[in-house]
């Protein structure tokens, strides 16, 4: 079967390079590959110790961030290096202060595997949530170097559980030790042999608690809120910003209004801007005007929406009509409501806070009307809402400190 997953890896690898002319993420994704093995070589000596960490993505990296900024301040004499799959994540945090190495992850081929390990001689490798690549864990195995797991969630729905799932459920053996989210991650894991599991917790409130900490004040929005009444509406899609967009040209309520869209495209702000009705300025114009006489505002930039988040009285968060629910916690830990759209299945966090009622999941442009018309008339339900959120995201910190004490005993 690790015959048949390599082959079908290399054919992967040349059907991706003859697709990637056609798709600018694709380009990315290949053109970014290729010079991964001399950019590796020129930053790591064979005499440097190193720690590796591999995400997919730019969500994956905030949940590995906390244990990152720990590994470095506890093992500052190590490389941390750390690789990304996916485009969207290795463009965004190419030139991060956090880590000493950043670099897309070469395809998964057996020889990648030999050559990047060769390089990189880790003496620690952690991977992030789901990433599970054969030939490199099976290559760490064989180095004995020590490979974690961290914030995981299994379920049955995954191949690891299923009948023709030999193949991968062999890879988890590969892990030294699993850090899961929750208590049915554990018994998913056990019912397949797996004993070497703790249950943790997700990185992720650690990583949303420390936003609390540091100062959130943005000079515009001071201006553009006053005393104001404010929703956010971040990381949306088009879906989402129908029914936003339906609400806001027919509400009479003093409200303040922003959007941060997921496509900051020029196209797709300039025919968000002219959807809307009510006075609209975008982050990119405010040099050239008051923002205080506006109602909207439209953020066409990226890494500001975490700190916007601190001055709305509510918040939804994108993703929920479309290719799937965006970062709630950001918005929740200030203890605000936050509202998302109806597929959020698979969202841990968001499933056990719809439960708890801090989260409320709406189906149609009516629904979200009714439910941010009440937040807007009912203040003390803000309050209560919010607070069910911010109590939330305090009972499950932690997860960073389980971690690192199972990591100092192996280096």
């Amino acid at each position: 079967m690790h015959s048949l997953y390599n082959m079908l890896a290399h054919v992967a690898w040349f059907f991706v390079k003859v697709a990637s002319p056609f798709n600018h993420k694709l380009t990315l994704f290949v053109s970014g590959r290729k010079k991964v093995f001399k950019t590796l070589q020129s930053k790591i000596e064979s005499i440097d110790r190193t720690i590796w960490v591999h995400v997919a993505s730019l969500g994956e990296f905030e949940q590995g961030r906390p244990l990152m900024e720990a590994l470095k301040t506890h093992y500052p004499k190590h490389k941390l290096i750390l690789t990304f799959f996916s485009p969207s994540g290795y463009e965004v945090k190419k030139s991060t202060q956090i880590a000493d190495v950043v670099a897309y992850l070469p395809f998964d081929t057996l020889s990648n595997a030999v050559r990047f390990l060769d390089i990189l001689h880790p003496e620690l490798a952690l991977f992030v949530k789901y990433e599970i690549w054969p030939n490199y864990l099976l290559e760490l195995r064989k180095r004995k170097v020590p490979t974690l797991l961290i914030s995981a969630l299994f379920s049955k729905r995954q191949v690891y559980f299923k009948p023709w799932g030999a193949f991968m459920r062999k890879s988890l053996n590969n892990f030294s030790h699993f850090f899961v989210q929750d208590e049915n991650s554990k018994k998913m894991l056990i019912s397949i042999g797996m004993q070497n599991v703790t249950i943790s917790g997700d990185t992720r409130f650690d990583r949303v608690t420390k936003i609390l900490t540091r100062n959130n004040a943005l000079d515009f929005m001071d201006a553009f809120c006053g005393d104001a009444l404010c929703l956010v509406a971040g990381s949306t899609w088009p879906e989402d910003e129908a029914l936003l967009v339906d609400f806001i040209n027919n509400s009479q309520k003093p409200v303040k209004y922003v959007m941060a869209p997921h496509d900051i495209k020029p196209a797709h702000i300039e025919n968000l801007e002219s959807s809307l009705t009510k006075k609209t300025i975008c982050y990119s114009k405010l040099g050239e005007a008051d923002s205080a006489p506006f109602d909207v505002l439209i953020i066409d930039t990226i890494g500001l929406l975490t700190k916007v988040y601190s001055y709305a009285h509510m918040a939804y968060v994108g993703g929920g009509f479309a290719t799937g629910l965006h970062n709630t916690l950001e918005p929740a830990v200030f203890g605000i409501p936050v509202i998302i759209g109806p597929d959020y299945k698979g969202f841990k966090e968001a499933e056990e806070l719809v439960d708890r009622g801090g989260i409320i999941s709406i189906n149609s442009k009516e629904e979200f009307a009714h439910v941010t018309n009440h937040f807007i008339s009912d203040l003390d339900s803000v309050l209560r809402t919010g607070k069910i959120n911010s109590e939330y995201v305090s009972e499950n910190i932690g997860a960073t400190e389980t971690i690192m004490k199972h990591i100092k005993t192996l280096l």
